[in-house]
């Protein structure tokens, strides 16, 4: 059969799921930016490990709305090394797990390894 096969599934990286911040009345930045940063820790053991909610930034968007955030994450890690720029963000991804149908909406990742950092 000569029909479009779906990537989707292949190529996945398990690192495993973490529990989401709670929903509730008033989950605070501070919150999910932590719980990020406590997933993302576990998952790679960083030497740089940056977690910025940007969601101030988008007051009025549309994905806004829910409440869920926008953020921006820089972290170095060997986990990275011999990786692809997709299957590293893959990795990030995974490893926040239920976090990004929860709490976060957009998310922009810059992971690299140890020998890609200047200075």
């Amino acid at each position: 059969m000569g029909g479009r096969r779906s990537l989707r599934g292949r190529g996945r990286v398990r690192i495993g799921r973490r529990q989401a911040v709670p929903q509730g009345t008033s989950v605070t930045p501070e919150a999910r930016t932590g719980a990020i940063r406590e997933c993302l820790q576990a998952a790679f053991a960083p030497a740089v490990l940056e977690v910025v909610d940007e969601s101030h930034l988008h007051a009025g968007h549309a994905g806004a709305r829910d409440g869920r955030g926008h953020f921006r994450v820089a972290l170095v890690s060997g986990h990275f090394g011999g990786m692809a720029p997709i299957a590293r963000h893959r990795a990030v991804y995974a490893a926040l797990g239920d976090l990004m149908t929860t709490d976060v909406h957009a998310l922009s990742i810059d992971a690299r390894a140890p020998g890609e950092v200047s200075g």
